[in-house]
């Protein structure tokens, strides 16, 4: 039978059986005697059998309600590409019944998470995807999706510890090896190097403390420390005032700061700040393909951008749920995604197609 499909049919005609009969045996549903159900069993496995899911899915009319909860992009542009990755796999996977609802809360407000997230259970979806950036918060409602039997993928910020479906995104400690070793790379003499947290509660935030950690291990594995001084400092733009004085304080307390690692989407504060201060010396490394930091990326002001591709992590989460609740597949617990190291010269390839989400099925 190799390279042949093989149908129902076939399988009953081999049994000597109805067609509804082995139905019966597929689905277990319905009385067959177990000699019946033994030798077709037997059947299925000597042809390799394989139902098409796809042609099932299609015939069903069944509508899976998955829950997207995520951040307001109008108060953090960087959550808008996965919001558009979630809406374009939404619609790619419509003809299979998938429809999203999604759940918008304030990036900066816990109780806008908690309301959301509460009618979300409330609702009880069929599936969950969700960015869990508050920590502390999200792990009551975990332990509520585990007892209805909801799956749960998470993007963004991996908590493998909560037992999801799936994560998909990047390897945050990785990450933060690595733009420990572009800092190296591009400032291979003694210096000071300063990590820069931007509008997030540190404590509350794992994947931003991952990145710290690998970060810092760049340089203790590599038996650096001693040459490179590594400073750390937690900004938040709510006070525009006290914004410019820490960031002042620290630059000019410490003359040979050649570098900053901005763990957040906000690498372009750094950069704006530092030429309108007219300070070219010091590198900046950050994340995501923002448009205000594509300008100062293609202006120099920004050596590297880690491209976290948001857009295909709310895409390929839909992806996960649909291939769980819809086709009963196996997904991966963990889909890291790559870390694309973005500079001015190779730019426009990550920013040419809107529809790219950088990732092949």
């Amino acid at each position: 039978m190799k390279n042949k499909i093989v149908r129902i049919k076939d399988i009953a005609e081999k049994a000597k059986v109805s067609t509804g009969t082995v139905d019966r045996v597929l689905h277990k549903r319905g009385r067959v005697s177990k000699k019946v159900e033994e030798k077709i069993l037997k059947i299925i496995e000597e042809m390799d059998y394989e139902p098409n899911l796809m042609a099932r899915a299609l015939g069903s009319n069944k509508i899976y309600q998955i829950a997207a909860l995520i951040p307001d992009h109008k108060s953090d542009s960087y959550w808008y590409a996965p919001k558009a990755g979630i809406e374009k796999a939404e619609k790619d996977l419509k003809q299979f019944g998938i429809v999203v609802q999604q759940y918008v809360f304030n990036p900066y407000d816990v109780e806008s998470f908690i309301t959301q997230a509460n009618q979300l259970t409330k609702d009880n979806p069929d599936g969950i995807i969700l960015s869990p950036i508050f920590y502390r918060e999200t792990l009551p409602f975990f332990e509520k999706w585990k007892a209805a039997e909801i799956p749960f993928v998470l993007f963004n910020t991996q908590i493998a510890e909560c037992e999801p479906l799936s994560y998909i995104g990047q390897d945050s400690y990785q990450s933060g090896f690595l733009a420990g070793k572009l800092i190296h790379y591009g400032q291979p003499n003694p210096c000071s190097v300063l990590i820069a947290h931007i509008d997030e509660e540190i404590s509350n935030a794992a994947h931003l403390l991952k990145k710290e950690q690998g970060f810092r291990n760049y340089f203790a594995q590599n038996n650096l420390e001693h040459q490179y001084n590594i400073l750390r400092i937690e900004l938040n733009r709510s006070n525009p005032a006290l914004f410019i004085t820490q960031l002042d304080n620290i630059i000019d307390s410490t003359p040979d700061i050649t570098s900053v690692f901005v763990t957040t989407s906000k690498a372009h504060e750094i950069a704006k700040h530092l030429e309108q201060r007219h300070i070219k010396h010091i590198k900046i490394i950050g994340y995501d393909l923002l448009p205000a930091n594509l300008y100062f990326l293609n202006k120099g002001a920004i050596s590297f951008l880690i491209n976290q591709n948001p857009k295909g992590q709310g895409y390929w989460g839909i992806y996960q749920l649909t291939d769980y609740l819809v086709f009963k597949k196996e997904v991966p617990i963990i889909k890291y995604l790559p870390l694309d190291i973005v500079t001015k010269e190779n730019m426009n390839y990550y920013t040419d197609d809107e529809d790219t989400v950088y990732l092949d099925i």
